[in-house]
């Protein structure tokens, strides 16, 4: 399926400060003729836990999302700011790794526990692998968290990429160090979205 039909649209969610510069945070809404998916969902308030970064919040529920459009979501790994809007959604199914919701329910200072098991949130557990909707695929790329997962959308003249933090900002894609970086580079994307960037990255871009 090509990506003329199927749209991703950034949707900034907060800003974070840290070591002195503003890191915005982004989530992403896909567009598929079969559905709407969203990867991941933000956060929607303030925690003692995060103080340190003085965040400032645009929550999902008080923007121009309908929530109720949302078919599927997808959280690329549980670290607070990525999991912390899953309460918004109560019974859509929300895919992650197993690995990554088992990491996130037992290790210490890893995220932000009532984020990931808020009422109503409705996980389902992958494995690996796995279609969503036609031409929209989970991959595995540890890394990050050896949990981390990322969307990619099949298309000419490559796939696109909704990486979560597999990178964090442009230069880890130009040098790549971990397993999932290297993977997203094997992929050889049109473009890639990252959490923490505004615009995609793209072969020959940088930061």
């Amino acid at each position: 399926m090509a990506t003329e039909a199927i749209a991703v649209t950034p949707i900034h969610v907060a800003d974070l400060h840290v070591e002195g510069a503003v890191m915005p945070v982004c989530v992403h809404l896909i567009d598929h003729p079969h559905g709407r998916i969203l990867v991941d969902t933000g956060f929607t308030e303030l925690h003692p836990a995060v103080s340190d970064m003085q965040p400032t919040v645009y929550p999902l529920d008080k923007g121009d999302l309908d929530l109720a459009s949302v078919d599927l979501i997808v959280n690329t790994h549980l670290h607070f700011d990525h999991c912390g809007g899953n309460a918004l959604f109560p019974g859509v199914p929300i895919h992650v790794q197993a690995s990554e919701l088992h990491d996130a329910r037992i290790l210490d200072n890893y995220t932000i526990r009532e984020c990931v098991d808020a009422p109503g949130v409705d996980y389902v557990e992958v494995d690996g692998e796995a279609e969503l909707l036609p031409g929209v695929r989970l991959v595995p790329a540890p890394g990050h968290t050896r949990g981390s997962q990322i969307v990619v959308i099949d298309g000419m003249p490559g796939p696109t990429i909704i990486a979560g933090d597999t990178a964090v900002w442009f230069g880890e894609l130009d040098d790549p160090q971990t397993e999932g970086q290297r993977l997203v580079l094997s992929l050889k994307p049109a473009e890639v979205w990252l959490s923490h960037v505004h615009e995609p990255w793209r072969p020959g871009t940088s930061d």
